[in-house]
């Protein structure tokens, strides 16, 4: 099991609850370590357990999925979050990238989204549905703060610069470094200094700030 995917789910439906299980463990690359039927007790198990994803409903009882989530974030778990939802409402989208969260399901695309979101996640990368990603284009780009974010980013090396946009495009450490010609772990270096001079803590916030700040276009 040390070399499988350690996941946690956590969701109010016992039956869902099962069915995931089932799916999850029909991959060789996956486990299902605990299952928590509230928010509460998906915080307390991620203390526990410290799985490497937890695949989080967002509507429970006791806590939702976001306040959990959150709680999670703010114990400094080693943990990823993905959140599974009915809900395709931009307002949930966005609340679920403003608490940390490294993936965005819905539950109508489980059987085969779910897999892909665990592995990113776990990857470090975010996962978000297609037309999500418009909605985050769309919304970030229109609300582009223009000045503070421009003074940091010029802060930036030049080699800084690419990786983070190439990190805010989707690539990983491994296609970075070698469009870059450099190795995984002097692309991770400089992922870490650029998260530091800009003061984010999750890849996730790095992704978010090339959005707010216009780095990216439409069009990429």
């Amino acid at each position: 099991m040390s070399d499988k995917i350690r996941v946690l789910l956590a969701d109010d439906h016992a039956v869902l609850r099962s069915g995931l299980k089932a799916l999850l463990d029909l991959e060789p690359d996956m486990a299902v370590v605990g299952e928590a039927a509230n928010g509460l007790e998906a915080v307390q198990l991620a203390q526990t357990l410290k799985p490497d994803v937890i695949v989080m409903d967002i509507s429970m009882p006791e806590m939702d999925g976001l306040a959990a989530a959150r709680a999670v974030q703010e114990m400094n778990l080693p943990g990823h979050i993905v959140m599974l939802t009915v809900h395709a409402e931009e307002a949930y989208l966005f609340q679920t990238l403003q608490v940390g969260a490294s993936g965005y399901v819905l539950k109508s695309s489980a059987d085969t989204e779910l897999m892909d979101a665990i592995r990113a996640a776990h990857r470090g990368e975010v996962f978000l549905y297609p037309s999500a990603v418009k909605k985050v284009l769309g919304e970030y780009l229109r609300g582009v703060q223009g000045e503070g974010g421009k003074r940091e980013y010029e802060a930036l090396t030049g080699r800084e610069k690419e990786v983070l946009k190439l990190t805010a495009e989707g690539f990983t450490n491994q296609e970075i470094a070698e469009k870059l010609v450099i190795s995984p772990k002097t692309v991770d270096t400089y992922r870490q200094r650029i998260m530091e001079k800009l003061n984010l803590h999750h890849r996730s916030e790095l992704v978010r700030y090339a959005l707010k700040t216009g780095l990216l276009t439409a069009s990429e």
